[in-house]
C-alpha cells in the first residue's frame, strides 16, 4: 500500500519553562496578555507535521511518500529522512524561502504555547498529486496533514477529482479555518483524525452533529490523550484502545505525529483498525519518552516486548512480521 503524506516540514525551537502557565495568567485581564516566560533549556529539532509522520512510517519500514515544501537549507534534513526509510523526491524546494520553524515553551504540566512561522511550506499549494503518483506507481491513500491551508484544500479536493482516497488530518490549522473550509476538508474522507477538543471544534464550526460527520467519511479517529483512543463508523460499535505504559514523560510534542505514523503504517500492512490503534499508540508513548519530535529510536526487540505487554501475545504476533528487523 502506497502512502504519501502531506503536510509541514519544519524546525522546532522547544523550550521548557519550569512554572505554570495558569499561575501566570489574571482572569479579568485575558484581553489585554502581555507575559514573557523565561525559560530553562532550548532544544532545536526536526519536526513538521509531515515529515513527523513520515519518519515514523519510515521507522516501521513502510516507506512513506512525503510532500510538502521546504526552503534551500533543507539538505541535511532531507538526508536525514532519506536514511530512515522516507521518499522525499517529491518534496518542493523553495527558491526564495527558509523552510518553515515551530516556536514552542512547554510548561510544568505540560501545556503547551506555540507559533509557526510559515516559510517555504506557502508553496505547497503548488504540488500537484497527480505528478507524485505517476513518480511512485500510483497512490493508495494521501494523508493531508496540517500545512499550507490552500494547500490542504488543493490536496483533498485533487484526491476527490482522481478518486484516491484521503484522510483528513488537519489538526493546528482548524484555528485558522472556517466552517465551509472544513467541510471542503472533511466531506468524503476515509480518514478523519482529531483531538477530542478539535472533534467540538469541527462540529462548531461546520455545524454538522457528530452522526452526520458519520455520513461523510469512512472511519473518524479521535485521540483521547492519556487515555488513547476512539474509532468511530456508522453503523458499528466504537473501537477503543488504551496508552500503552509510559516508563517516563519528557516531551508530549510530536505525540499524535506518532500515533498517525503508527496507525498508517498498520493501514498499509492490512491489519485491522484496532491494530492499527495500538500501534499508532506504542509508536506516541515512544515519541511521548523523549525530547524531540523524531529523536526515538525503534528497536525491534524493545518495541515488540512493550507491545506484548501492553496489549497481548496474539495482538504482538499478527504486528511482529510486519515490523522491518
Amino acid at each position: 500500500m502506497r502512502i504519501a503524506v502531506t503536510g509541514s516540514i519544519a524546525t522546532d525551537h522547544l523550550m521548557t519553562f519550569p512554572g505554570r502557565f495558569a499561575d501566570q495568567l489574571v482572569a479579568d485581564q485575558l484581553h489585554a496578555v502581555s507575559l514573557s516566560f523565561l525559560v530553562d533549556g532550548l532544544d532545536v529539532r526536526r519536526g513538521g507535521v509531515g515529515a513527523n509522520i513520515a519518519f515514523g512510517m519510515g521507522q516501521l519500514g513502510t516507506r512513506p511518500v512525503l510532500v510538502g515544501a521546504a526552503g534551500n537549507d533543507f539538505g541535511e534534513y532531507r538526508a536525514w529522512l532519506d536514511r530512515h526509510g522516507v521518499d522525499t523526491a517529491s518534496v518542493r524546494i523553495s527558491e526564495v524561502l527558509h523552510t518553515a520553524r515551530f516556536i514552542c515553551t512547554t510548561d510544568a504540566d505540560h501545556n503547551q504555547i506555540g507559533s509557526f512561522y510559515t516559510g517555504a511550506m506557502s508553496e505547497a499549494r503548488l504540488i500537484e498529486l497527480q505528478a507524485v503518483a505517476e513518480r511512485v506507481g500510483g497512490l493508495d491513500l494521501v494523508s493531508i496533514g496540517a500545512d499550507d491551508p490552500e494547500a490542504m484544500i488543493r490536496h483533498t479536493e485533487e484526491c476527490r477529482t482522481r478518486a484516491i482516497p484521503f484522510a483528513a488530518d488537519f489538526s493546528q490549522q482548524i484555528a485558522r479555518m472556517d466552517g465551509d473550509d472544513i467541510r471542503v476538508l472533511v466531506d468524503g474522507a476515509a480518514y478523519l483524525f482529531n483531538n477530542e477538543y478539535e472533534a467540538g471544534l469541527i462540529q462548531t464550526k461546520t455545524g454538522w452533529t457528530a452522526e452526520e460527520i458519520l455520513d461523510r467519511v469512512g472511519t473518524r479517529v479521535t485521540t483521547l490523550g492519556s487515555h488513547g483512543v476512539r474509532i468511530d463508523r456508522k453503523g458499528e460499535q466504537p473501537i477503543v484502545v488504551g496508552c500503552a505504559e509510559e516508563q517516563t514523560k519528557a516531551d508530549p510534542t510530536g505525540v499524535g505525529d506518532g500515533f498517525r505514523a503508527g496507525f498508517l503504517s498498520g493501514l498499509a500492512w492490512g491489519v485491522s483498525l484496532e491494530r492499527a490503534a495500538q500501534i499508532g499508540c506504542m509508536l506516541a508513548t515512544l515519541v511521548i519518552e523523549t525530547v524531540g519530535t523524531q529523536e526515538y529510536e525503534l528497536r525491534r526487540g524493545h518495541f515488540m516486548q512493550r507491545f506484548s505487554k501492553a496489549y497481548g501475545d496474539e495482538a504482538a504476533e499478527e504486528v511482529r512480521g510486519h515490523l522491518p528487523a
